[in-house]
C-alpha cells in the first residue's frame, strides 16, 4: 500500500505563477497529492515574491529570480523541519506568491458625508472621493495579518477595508493639512498628501504600501452649500448688513416680477416693473430696520407711517435675526445682545 502511495504521488520540479490579471494579490500554489523535489526550481518573476509556509509558520521569502531548492536556499524551513544534513527526499510545504505590482486606480469616496472641524465654519459636513494605488510590500506581514490560507486573495476582497481606513483618516488628513475649508478646493493636492500621510502607516501594518493618493473632488451638502453661498454673498457686499439685505432683495426681484406679472408680453414688462419697484423699497426698508436694530437703535418706519416703535416692527426684526443665527451669519452671543436691546424698547 505504501508503494502504491508512494508511485501515486506527484513531484514538483519547478514552482513558478504566470498572474492572469485579474486582481490577485496572493495565490496559493497547488500542493494536494504532490511533493517537491530536492533541487527543484523556484521560479519568481519581476512584480512578484514568493513565500514557504511550514505547518502554518512562514519560512524563507524569496524576491525576483530563479532558486535551486537545497538546504543552503531554504535555511530556515531546514531549521524547522530539522534537516541535519543535505536532504534528498521531496518534501511538503506551503507555497505562496504574491504579486508585488502596484494596484492602480482604486476608488475611495464618501458614501455620506463626513464632519470636520473648521477654523472659519466651526463644524463642517462635507464629501469627497477620488482614487489611490497601492502593493503588498511585506508579503509575510500582509499574509498573517490579512490574506491567511486562502487559496486566493484578490484585490477585490481588499476593498472594503482600505476604503473604510481611508474614512476613518480623512478627518486626520485634512487637520494635518491645516487647510480652511474654502481652500480646499484649490489645494487639493496639498490634501491628498496629507490624507496620504495619515493612512500610510495604517496600510504599513498590512504589509501594503501606498504608492499615491489623489482627491478629485470635495463638496458640501446642498443645505450647506446655501449658507456658503450666503456667506459670499456678505463677502461681497463689505460685511455691511443693509447691503447684505439688498443684495437678497435684489436676488429675490425676478420671483418677485414673475408673481406681480399677468398677462401677455407688455403686461409682463409692466409687472417685472412694479416687482423691481416693489422689491427695492423692501430692500431699503428692511435694510435700515436690520441696521438700525443691530446699531441698538429703532427699526426704521416705512414711509408715511409714524415714527416710533411697534411690537410688531420688533417681532419682525427679531424673526430675521434669528434665521441670520440659524444661517450662521450671527453668532448666538450678537444675536442674544440684540435680542435684549430690542425687548427693552417694547417696556
Amino acid at each position: 500500500m505504501a508503494l502504491m502511495d508512494f508511485i501515486k504521488k506527484q513531484f514538483i520540479d519547478i514552482l513558478q505563477w504566470t498572474e492572469d490579471g485579474d486582481g490577485t494579490l496572493a495565490w496559493r500554489y497547488p500542493m494536494q497529492d504532490m511533493e517537491i523535489q530536492n533541487g527543484g526550481q523556484l521560479v519568481v518573476r519581476e512584480s512578484q515574491m514568493a513565500m514557504f509556509v511550514n505547518e502554518g509558520q512562514v519560512a524563507d521569502v524569496f524576491g525576483p529570480g530563479t532558486y535551486k531548492l537545497t538546504t543552503q536556499t531554504l535555511p530556515v524551513l531546514t531549521y524547522l523541519k530539522n534537516w541535519d544534513k543535505l536532504f534528498e527526499s521531496p518534501f511538503k510545504s506551503d507555497v505562496y506568491f504574491f504579486s508585488t505590482r502596484q494596484q492602480v486606480d482604486q476608488k475611495w469616496g464618501t458614501p455620506q458625508p463626513i464632519t470636520i472641524r473648521d477654523p472659519e465654519f466651526g463644524a463642517v459636513r462635507l464629501r469627497a472621493f477620488g482614487n489611490y494605488a497601492y502593493r503588498v510590500a511585506d508579503p509575510k506581514t500582509f499574509h498573517t495579518e490579512i490574506s491567511g490560507t486562502r487559496d486566493i486573495y484578490s484585490v477585490a476582497d481588499l476593498d472594503g477595508q482600505l476604503r473604510g481606513l481611508i474614512m476613518q483618516n480623512i478627518a486626520t488628513g485634512i487637520a494635518q493639512s491645516q487647510i480652511p475649508f474654502l481652500d480646499l478646493a484649490a489645494n487639493q493636492q496639498n490634501f491628498a498628501q496629507a490624507l496620504a500621510g495619515a493612512l500610510g502607516p495604517a496600510m504599513q501594518a498590512y504589509g501594503l504600501k501606498l504608492e499615491g493618493m489623489t482627491v478629485q473632488s470635495i463638496s458640501l451638502p446642498e443645505e450647506l452649500q446655501k449658507v456658503l453661498d450666503q456667506k459670499i454673498g456678505m463677502g461681497m457686499v463689505g460685511g455691511d448688513m443693509g447691503k447684505f439685505m439688498q443684495y437678497q432683495t435684489a436676488q429675490a426681484i425676478p420671483k418677485m416680477a414673475e408673481g406681480v406679472a399677468a398677462g401677455g408680453d407688455a403686461g409682463g414688462l409692466a409687472g417685472a416693473g412694479l416687482g423691481m419697484g416693489a422689491g427695492v423699497a423692501m430692500g431699503q426698508i428692511l435694510a435700515q430696520n436690520m441696521q438700525a436694530a443691530l446699531q441698538g437703535g429703532a427699526p426704521a418706519a416705512a414711509a408715511g407711517a409714524p415714527t416710533g416703535v411697534k411690537p410688531e416692527d420688533v417681532m419682525a426684526t427679531l424673526e430675521k435675526l434669528g434665521e441670520l443665527k440659524t444661517k450662521g451669519i450671527l453668532t448666538e452671543d450678537e444675536f442674544n445682545a440684540k435680542k435684549t436691546e430690542l425687548l427693552k424698547k417694547l417696556v
